[in-house]
């Protein structure tokens, strides 16, 4: 008996048809005898969406282990980011799940699959420390040019404060009507008093 595929097509606008994903992918599982377990489709949802129905479907199905590999017709089709494409590799690797793009004809089953996923995660890793180092670079110079960074602070009118506490209003009540913490209100009131 073949092993079990989960195959995930996905378009990102309701004119397109999945029709074309369906047959290269359909094909490709009767050529090796793949048992199709389910079809994902995602119509008319852009990659970009960080909920995607079917895709959403898919991953809690991997987690119940209802098949053996996930079958796409190309990375982006599933993916949104190298790091999304990254985390669902990570997850179906410890799932034991196989995953195979038709377009780039890799399949993680395989030596060079596994040396390209590799490869694939270096990249990611390698993607999110540039960001975070230019993060970190911009935040140098803005703080060497004299920018405050940080969200702004929360200006207390301590009249207003005391004021409504000896009306007798509660902190919450007070924290509610001046748009302030309750920890606000509660730092000016002991510095007050």
């Amino acid at each position: 008996m073949g092993k079990r595929v989960a195959i995930y097509v996905r378009v990102s606008t309701k004119d397109q048809s999945v029709d074309m994903q369906l047959n290269d992918i359909e094909g490709y599982s009767k050529e090796r005898g793949l048992n199709i377990f389910n079809i994902y489709k995602d119509s008319g949802v852009s990659g970009t969406k960080e909920t995607r129905p079917a895709l959403g479907e898919l991953m809690n199905d991997a987690k119940k282990r209802k098949f053996d590999m996930v079958l796409v017709w190309r990375f982006d089709r599933f993916a949104r980011s190298t790091k999304h494409l990254v985390t669902a590799l990570h997850e179906f690797r410890h799932l034991g799940i196989d995953f195979i793009s038709f377009q780039e004809n890799i399949d993680t089953s395989s030596p060079l699959g596994e040396a390209i996923f590799t490869i694939i995660s270096a990249m990611s890793k390698l993607e999110r420390d540039i960001i975070a180092e230019r993060v970190k670079g911009g935040l140098r110079k803005a703080k060497a040019n004299g920018k405050k960074l940080g969200r702004p602070k929360n200006i207390v009118d301590t009249e207003k404060v005391i004021e409504y506490r000896k009306k007798n209003k509660s902190i919450r009540q007070i924290a509610s009507e001046l748009n302030l913490s309750k920890g606000a209100v509660q730092r000016t009131l002991e510095l007050c008093s």
